[in-house]
């Protein structure tokens, strides 16, 4: 290992993340009493510009009347982008009225480390003005070429970062890549168009100790498609996946859950190193192929994914 350590973000537990536009209240029980490990509660795309303050309203009345936690969610609030005019209030006055009951802020659209400095001095300013005592958490969207330009340093940008994110559908826009659904492959590209920057992002979420979380697979009518896009992600290790319907949070809470063998044998390899190093060896044999330092690191990384999941 590096003599340069890095502290990792707050483990968090986040398979499925749905999302729910602010605009639409009537669904905000349905999703405190789902499945999904978090909710981010939208105040961004999914909301029109003439609903944008009501949007705000609804989700500090959610917010603070909603036992999201006593419900095991993990709440979170996607802000408007910084290039607009909406994102001061939405930061002013969510925390203000709501913080407290707040996990995270998700950022759209993060272009630059600065992007995420910006809203870290607001919300700090307003934790300390509200005597707000935990930290709220911050995520980002890297859904720009600017963003992915950028990926190293914005996953270095600030303490409060936990998450990125990644955006496809304005990272196509971005691109101007051509797709055919959300999330989904284009067939005239040999192979998966997404894989380059998804491993970027990724490797830069491991590099700094944040979460590596995918985004949206648009056709919610697809459930195999929905499958074969987490299982890609899930096999490079990302650990969640955007659910935009509230059929797809079973499909990601499954996908992105290891396989009961798959943690017993996790766990068996744990015990076979444990009885190699009481013996003074620093590697073992199990099942006919060789185990060591390494596959204990992999082993690892499964037990305690396994063991989150079982205390939500």
């Amino acid at each position: 290992m590096s003599f340069y350590q890095v502290i990792p973000a707050r483990i968090r537990l986040q398979r499925s993340e749905l999302a729910v536009p602010g605009s639409s209240p009537e669904m905000f029980e349905k999703a405190a009493n789902s499945a999904a490990d978090f909710v981010f509660l939208d105040c961004e795309d999914a909301v029109a510009p003439d609903g944008k303050e009501q949007a705000r309203k609804n989700i500090i009345e959610a917010l603070n009347d909603i036992d999201w936690h006593g419900k095991g969610r993990t709440i979170s609030v996607r802000i408007n982008g910084l290039d607009t005019h909406y994102m001061y209030r939405d930061v002013v006055d969510i925390v203000e009225q709501a913080g407290n009951k707040l996990d995270t802020i998700l950022i759209p659209k993060a272009g630059t480390a600065s992007d995420i400095y910006t809203v870290d001095c607001l919300v700090t300013q307003i934790e300390t003005a509200m005597g707000i005592k935990h930290r709220i958490g911050l995520e980002a969207l890297i859904e720009t070429a600017l963003g992915m330009a950028n990926v190293e340093a914005i996953a270095q940008s600030s303490k409060r970062l936990e998450a990125l994110h990644f955006g496809v559908a304005d990272y196509a826009a971005s691109c101007r890549a051509r797709t055919v659904v959300i999330g989904g492959l284009n067939p005239d590209y040999p192979g998966d168009q997404w894989h380059a920057s998804l491993q970027r992002m990724l490797v830069a979420c491991r590099a700094y100790g944040l979460r590596a979380i995918d985004g949206p697979f648009g056709d919610f009518n697809d459930a195999d498609g929905f499958i074969a896009a987490a299982k890609r992600v899930a096999a490079m290790g990302f650990e969640g996946k955007w659910a935009i319907h509230p059929s797809q949070i079973e499909l990601a809470n499954r996908v992105m859950s290891p396989l009961a063998q798959q943690v017993e044998r996790a766990r068996r390899v744990l015990a076979a190193l444990d009885e190699a190093e009481k013996a003074g060896k620093g590697a073992a044999a199990l099942d006919g192929k060789l185990i060591d330092a390494a596959s204990a690191r992999m082993a690892e990384n499964i037990v305690k994914q396994a063991e989150l999941i079982d205390k939500n």
